[in-house]
């Protein structure tokens, strides 16, 4: 990977929304014992799933380890997926691979953010991440894209969400955590983020959703869903913890304007549940120091805002809940024009995260 001094920004790169033209979308094979229960058995076969849905839009590139090889290219044998052997710690390729930008002159780059497992050794989710660090390096050495590689500055990329317009969305809780940047000022991290991602205007939300181990990424809890527009998970009860968080997020987002000078349209999306591992389900996992630990007691950060923008499509978890069929009512409204596909989404939020935490989409380049 040629790794360039400059930002995005001074070369004329931005981040593209995630409803632009992707060439691929990247994802990484499950199989780490001490987040995925019973060796990573039923998650693969629950990520395998989601690459199938995936690769009926747009073609897929899975990395798996040399160990895992050939059962996950038995079990993907189809044409629009494409696997590739790398070494990784864990499989969250939002967080660890490379957040791709464009320019109007059909080039692609990548941003190599630096990754510390989601807090390092103060509250991060395993005790070595060497590997991981490398994964966005190695997908731009793969795809021959130049890369900017933030060594000071850690970032996750499901912490983030931009409209394409100079817009971004996160939560203080994250990106102002102790535990990922504490040497920066907020406005010194808008700053990064202005540079990296050539965008203008930041929106704080406070707060994730309640319990996410991510410290509160903002693609489980608000997403775009058009310039202007956003899709806030939502609860009306009380009772439920995530209430407070939703309610002081909403006041974030109807004070908001966004770069265009817009006011925000705020759609709500209910939050399942409430959902827990089983006793079972937790028995399965190893115990390793350093490692998050699994509880049936834990309620568990479900939300069907956790979905991917796919060509034409929408690709969303599913919980086998009773407001499954009313979360795929809202997606097929506010998507008109794409087809929305839900995949069981359970076994994946066991190991910490959903569909858009395991996929990385990687825009088709652009010319003006």
């Amino acid at each position: 990977m040629t790794t360039l001094t400059s930002t995005p920004r001074a070369d004329g790169f931005r981040m593209p929304a995630e409803w632009e033209p992707h060439s691929q979308t990247w994802m990484v094979w499950p199989e780490r014992p001490d987040n995925w229960r019973l060796g990573g058995k039923p998650a693969q076969a629950a990520f395998s799933a989601v690459a199938k849905a995936i690769a009926a839009f747009e073609p897929v590139t899975l990395c798996v380890s040399a160990g895992q090889y050939e059962n996950a290219r038995a079990r993907l044998a189809q044409d629009n997926i494409r696997i590739v052997e790398m070494t990784t710690d864990d499989a969250w390729v939002r967080d660890t691979g490379p957040t791709f930008v464009t320019d109007g002159n059909g080039q692609v780059r990548g941003v190599d953010w630096r990754f510390n497992a989601w807090g390092g050794l103060d509250g991060g989710l395993y005790a070595n991440w060497v590997r991981d660090d490398q994964v966005a390096g190695k997908i731009l050495e793969i795809e021959r894209c130049a890369g900017y590689r933030t060594e000071d500055f850690i970032l996750e990329g499901g912490s983030i969400h931009v409209d394409g317009e100079g817009t971004l969305i996160t939560t203080e809780e994250c990106l102002l955590n102790r535990n990922r940047n504490p040497h920066l000022s907020r406005e010194e991290i808008e700053g990064m983020l202005r540079s990296h991602l050539a965008v203008d205007t930041v929106i704080w939300l406070p707060d994730g959703l309640f319990n996410d181990e991510t410290d509160g990424h903002v693609d489980n809890f608000c997403c775009y869903v058009r310039p202007g527009e956003v899709l806030l998970a939502w609860t009306d009860d009380p009772q439920n913890p995530n209430y407070p968080r939703c309610q002081a997020a909403m006041r974030v987002l109807e004070n908001a304007r966004d770069a265009k000078g817009r006011q925000l349209i705020v759609h709500k999306m209910p939050i399942p549940g409430p959902l827990h591992a089983t006793a079972e389900e937790c028995a399965g996992v190893d115990l390793v120091a350093g490692t998050q630990e699994r509880d049936p007691s834990i309620r568990l950060a479900g939300s069907y805002v956790n979905f991917l923008i796919v060509n034409g499509g929408i690709v969303a978890p599913s919980f086998d809940d009773p407001k499954d069929a009313e979360a795929l009512a809202i997606l097929q409204r506010l998507f008109p024009e794409r087809r929305v596909v839900m995949v069981p989404g359970r076994e994946i939020l066991l190991g910490g995260g959903n569909i858009h935490c395991i996929t990385q989409q990687q825009p088709a380049p652009q010319r003006r």
